[in-house]
């Protein structure tokens, strides 16, 4: 089992993004770095790569909007070149009110896109000439443009012609397309006890589709870890995410958490934290979160609870996972799981 961090920072990301060597150094295996609408994460990940030498670098996530395919295909394989081999791109489709708001672009056909976009960029991997005639058009065809466009392949050497592209997905058609045609997958807000009863099928369906030359889907996943016998009242902390994913991020029947939060059984907190959220009753919304959702998918509490709780990610499929450290010494954390995971 792989560990993982996302790569937390506010205003400034080079402070957090200086701490990766020593997480590094402690047995971290994969940096995830998020792109809503803050800084770009390819800058980012670059930086990282020069900052570092083992840990994987992994793009979590990139919209499949705002870049071209080619554009994707150039990220992946500049920053494999710049790490030495360490890339792993994260895609997803982000949600409307990034795309159409931040972006200005139609949230339109995610799952085909995604789909398309990892066919393409594979594509250019083998420095095979780009050529699509689905949703992306590589050329363009007579008629549009100027006419002179060709198929094109990439120019520089990638420095792997198989590059780990992984999916952020929540819904059952975009999950059973993950299942079949991406490395790994990317949820959120796992719940392990409850992840076969919500995604099961859709995980089977896909895979059942799936090319063995891809190998064994990944998954990642995880949460706040705080280790020790004193430590639950922590997950309060994590209360105000929950209730912004939940209750703000999305309108009205246009949330993919809400649903998801319903998927679990907690229809009635779903749409009690949505209405109170909306309504600007923020704290109001956190209280709302159901404790036994903070408490499965997050690892908080004594050191035998928090091992109880690895096993329990491992047992629903989780091959990478992700941890919010909740110390004063996140190192020593990532080391310590580091031990009980190896």
């Amino acid at each position: 089992m792989k560990l993982s961090m996302p790569l937390v920072y506010a205003g400034n990301p080079r402070e957090s993004a200086d701490q990766v060597a020593t997480l590094e150094k402690a047995g971290l295996d994969t940096i995830w770095v998020a792109e809503p609408y803050g800084f770009d994460a390819p800058t980012l990940m670059g930086y990282l790569a020069a900052k570092t030498e083992t840990v994987e670098i992994g793009a979590g996530i990139l919209n499949v909007y705002s870049r071209t395919p080619g554009a994707l295909l150039q990220t992946a394989a500049g920053l494999d070149n710049v790490s030495g081999g360490r890339a792993v791109i994260g895609l997803g489709a982000s949600g409307p009110q990034v795309i159409e708001g931040f972006h200005g672009l139609p949230y339109d056909k995610p799952l085909g896109r995604t789909r398309e976009i990892i066919e393409i960029i594979r594509m250019g991997l083998r420095r095979e000439a780009l050529v699509s005639d689905g949703i992306f058009k590589l050329p363009l065809p007579e008629g549009q443009g100027l006419g002179l466009g060709k198929p094109l392949k990439l120019l520089n050497k990638p420095e792997r012609s198989v590059i780990p592209l992984w999916v952020a997905a929540l819904g059952d058609n975009n999950v059973k397309m993950t299942a079949e045609v991406a490395d790994g997958w990317l949820p959120f807000l796992f719940h392990p006890e409850k992840a076969h009863q919500v995604w099961g099928e859709a995980l089977a369906a896909g895979q059942a589709k799936r090319s063995p030359d891809l190998g064994p889907l990944e998954i990642s996943a995880g949460g706040m870890v705080a280790i020790g016998e004193d430590v639950k009242g922590m997950l309060d902390f994590m209360r105000p995410m929950y209730a912004l994913y939940v209750g703000g991020m999305g309108a009205r029947g246009k949330n993919f958490y809400n649903e998801l939060a319903c998927h679990y059984g907690y229809e009635e907190e779903a749409a009690k934290i949505q209405d109170l959220y909306l309504d600007g009753h923020k704290r109001d919304a956190e209280a709302l979160v159901p404790t036994e959702w903070l408490e499965a998918g997050n690892l908080v509490g004594p050191a035998s609870y928090v091992k109880e709780r690895i096993e329990a990610f491992k047992a629903a499929g989780v091959t990478n996972l992700a941890l919010s450290p909740a110390s004063d010494d996140p190192a020593g954390t990532i080391a310590q799981i580091k031990e009980w995971v190896s």
